[in-house]
């Protein structure tokens, strides 16, 4: 069994002009940020990866004379949220603010990852939701933190 460390992104599949066979190494939406991790590509490969940067679908971690090791990441469990307005859209990032979820945020839809309390509340708000099973990368990670209030 070969064994790799990935220390940095050679690039994005999608800019690849080579003629190397792609070899996927499988990710889930959430293990796309970590900063170590260790993967099993779909040769066999052991890929131990300690990069700096957020992955993203394409990436390449590693290559050899005959291959490129890039991510893929693996369908998510989503709820998909349709929206008509600007005015809707405001008021869902108000209802989801607070949630701390991550997001994909496109021209009508919202993705979050799927929690049945939270399609439910956002059904009963008379959100268009769905639930679907989509890619989910690229994605706004939620940056949650706690604060403190002074009262003098």
């Amino acid at each position: 069994m070969k064994k790799m460390i990935v220390t940095s992104i050679l690039g994005n599949e999608k800019d690849y002009k080579g003629s190397k066979k792609v070899i996927a190494t499988d990710f889930e939406w959430f293990e796309l940020g970590k900063k170590r991790i260790r993967k099993t590509a779909e040769d066999g490969t052991e890929l131990g990866i300690t990069v700096k940067d957020k992955l993203h679908q394409g990436d390449i971690l590693a290559q050899t004379q005959k291959f490129i090791y890039v991510v893929k990441a693996l369908p998510a469990h989503l709820i998909k949220i349709s929206v008509q307005s600007m005015e809707e859209m405001g008021r869902l990032g108000f209802e989801l603010g607070n949630r701390h979820l991550s997001l994909q945020i496109h021209e009508n839809e919202v993705k979050v990852p799927f929690d049945e309390p939270t399609f439910e509340y956002l059904k009963k708000l008379g959100f268009c939701v769905e639930e679907v099973t989509e890619s989910f990368h690229d994605y706004i990670e939620c940056k949650a933190h706690g604060h403190t209030h002074h009262h003098e």
